[in-house]
């Protein structure tokens, strides 16, 4: 599904290069689960955001589902980011002033679904994760876990190829984090591509591969 080649990305400060990804080689099939790890400046996120068309690599070439990134405008890469992927950050990322189920609505909106059909399908994204009678709340009345969940529902209610998760866990307690992974698990038993960067060896445990990152270079990569 996603095919990274040679995959190189620097960082300029001035006269200063820093060079965060060293030529990576990384493949994901359909349906799989993985987590990428590595201490903090590894490149895990900077992975992340390159594979799933947040960022622009300095060199080097993705695939995804066959087609060449590269080759994309940026209006072709933000309809295929809207279309085909699904994204949960550590800092939620809700609108503050629209309510739970307003904020996974919106997406569908501007991918072209009525108002009903919108509201229709983030009803059903939102009571998968047991959020059902917290539609009408907005982001300040719900606790972290609540609105990582409801980051989890906007992520995956235009059933996305791949849900990509940049430390999910991060601002959470014990056991909102385990609610959270409970329903990554529960996502990717039902068929769901997740990549997720994680430096939580708990939480990697849930993954079936890991791949670990170390200056700008892969490791190990490992089923589990």
């Amino acid at each position: 599904m996603i095919e990274v080649k040679n995959l190189v990305k620097s960082f300029k400060d001035g006269e200063r290069e820093t060079r965060v990804l060293k030529g990576i080689n990384f493949s994901a099939k359909a349906g799989e689960f993985i987590a990428i790890m590595g201490r903090s400046g590894a490149g895990k996120s900077t992975l992340l955001y390159q594979m799933s068309l947040l960022d622009e690599p300095t060199s080097g070439e993705i695939l995804i589902n066959g087609k060449e990134a590269h080759l994309m405008s940026e209006h072709e890469k933000m309809l295929f980011r809207l279309s085909e992927f699904g994204y949960v950050f550590q800092d939620y990322a809700l609108l503050p002033e629209l309510t739970a189920l307003e904020n996974v609505a919106l997406p569908l909106i501007m991918q072209g679904a009525s108002r009903p059909a919108a509201e229709e399908k983030a009803t059903a994204a939102l009571t998968r994760v047991g959020l059902a009678s917290r539609l009408g709340n907005l982001p300040s009345q719900l606790s972290g876990g609540e609105q990582q969940r409801v980051s989890i529902s906007r992520a995956i209610a235009h059933e996305p190829d791949v849900l990509f998760a940049d430390e999910p866990t991060a601002n959470l307690d014990l056991e909102s984090s385990a609610t959270v992974m409970d329903i990554f698990k529960e996502l990717h038993a039902a068929g769901q591509t997740i990549i997720m960067v994680t430096h939580e060896e708990e939480f990697a445990r849930f993954a079936e591969r890991v791949v670990k990152l170390d200056d700008g270079n892969i490791i190990s990569d490992q089923p589990r």
